[in-house]
């Protein structure tokens, strides 16, 4: 019911936006004499921050046109390679033409996104960092509400089977990114293909910022995962999507609900961040009005996710730890991450890290104790949260330069 209120409220407020949209362009209309008075000013400021926060925010773009590339420009154009009900294989093509021959090709790499409510566009710095030396595919997960319920269900064992699957696509000699809540299924995607001896098994794994054993320095949302019974969640956090969505009838953990529990933990940052939007828009001052509405429009676009995936990972993933415990089946198969022997192994936290404390990722290394030490490496990047672990300058500058060096050096080494 919750849901169909959603919605409803979002129908009801729809003409009030329109008003406002009118009310704001008449107010920040030059030709208007009262435009340009502190009054009009403030009231056309007041209507944008009304408009931003009722409007549905849509799926971003990435907007990757071109990056610098060994001293020159490539062109970056993207293709979906791989359609799947609940995620798309994306791959930024580049064109290295114009590039010296040695350069012309590059190794591959899948960067696995996060299901977890927003889109994979939150990785666009991620991407585009790599696209300098790299030949990059992105996981492009679908949003659970626009898929039709006939296309049947998708959980935990689906989530590996899509991970495997593009594995064994991009294989042999893929360099795998799990960027976040991915950690475990790759891990375990990995091991089964290892324990396979699947050619496609992959290269090097680079697991930044990743739940793998959420009991170590435990953070406000594991502690919040562990803190209700299963059936909480079934009961409180799980509706039905309501018509006209495209998924109608799936049941689905939605997105205005996780952009909830987002914005409530950091919830004086987020108030300050719209008064200072207020205030710029008062101002005048376009740059910082043009960075609040960037980010923002990332942040609140966010994305319903599967029932099933989403109780299944909450169960496993963050109250009985069936990985770091080694009680993980897959389809009948026990997951083993002894049996990865071949694959190097990266992990990257944040020291500030509020989603996945120190040590959740570094454990990683504490499983997969046949990986040898020449194939390991561990960072821990001084001064950034969660975010800025995958995003920002510290990940252009000081991160994404490591996981190159990983990359390349254990690409050598397999040769």
């Amino acid at each position: 019911m919750l849901y169909h209120l959603y919605e409803w409220t979002h129908a009801a407020v729809k003409p009030w936006r329109a008003a406002a949209s009118m009310g704001r362009v008449m107010l920040n209309n030059p030709a208007n004499p009262i435009s340009y008075t502190y009054q009009a000013k403030a009231a056309a400021a007041a209507l944008d921050v009304f408009d931003g926060l009722t409007r549905r925010y849509s799926k971003p773009e990435f907007g990757i046109r071109e990056v610098s590339c060994h001293g020159g420009h490539i062109a970056i154009s993207e293709e979906i390679v791989t359609r799947l009900p609940f995620c798309h294989l994306l791959h930024f093509k580049r064109d290295t033409s114009r590039l010296p021959e040695r350069f012309q090709t590059a190794p591959k790499v899948l960067v696995v996104a996060p299901v977890s409510g927003h889109y994979a566009t939150l990785l666009r710095g991620t991407v585009r960092a790599l696209l300098e030396d790299f030949d990059v595919y992105i996981t492009d997960w679908q949003d659970a509400r626009e898929v039709p319920l006939g296309e049947g269900n998708f959980d935990l064992h689906d989530y590996i089977d899509y991970v495997m699957g593009f594995m064994r696509q991009l294989g042999p000699d893929l360099h795998v990114m799990a960027v976040c809540q991915p950690g475990p299924a790759v891990l375990s995607a990995t091991a089964l293909l290892a324990a396979a001896d699947d050619p496609c098994q992959p290269a090097t794994v680079t697991i930044m910022g990743s739940p793998i054993d959420t009991r170590k320095s435990p953070t406000q949302p594991n502690l919040l995962a562990k803190s209700k019974p299963l059936s909480w969640f079934k009961q409180n956090v799980i509706m039905t999507v309501p018509f006209p969505n495209a998924g109608v009838m799936r049941r689905v953990y939605p997105g205005f609900l996780q952009l909830t529990g987002f914005m409530t933990m950091n919830l004086d940052r987020h108030l300050d961040a719209h008064k200072n939007l207020y205030q710029n828009l008062v101002a005048g001052d376009g740059d910082s009005v043009s960075g609040h509405r960037k980010f923002y429009d990332e942040y609140l676009a966010v994305m319903d996710l599967s029932a099933d995936y989403y109780l299944q990972t909450i169960q496993k993933v963050f109250q009985e730890h069936h990985l770091p415990d080694g009680l993980l089946e897959h389809r009948g198969q026990r997951v083993d991450l002894k049996s990865i022997k071949r694959t190097a192994l990266m992990t990257v936290e944040g020291e500030n890290d509020d989603i996945s404390g120190i040590g959740q990722t570094q454990a990683a290394h504490d499983l997969c104790i046949n990986i040898p030490t020449v194939k390991r490496v561990d960072y821990i990047q001084p001064g950034v949260g969660h975010y800025g672990v995958f995003n920002g300058s510290r990940w252009r500058t000081e991160i994404a330069p490591r996981v190159r060096d990983f990359i390349f050096s254990n690409k050598m080494l397999g040769q």
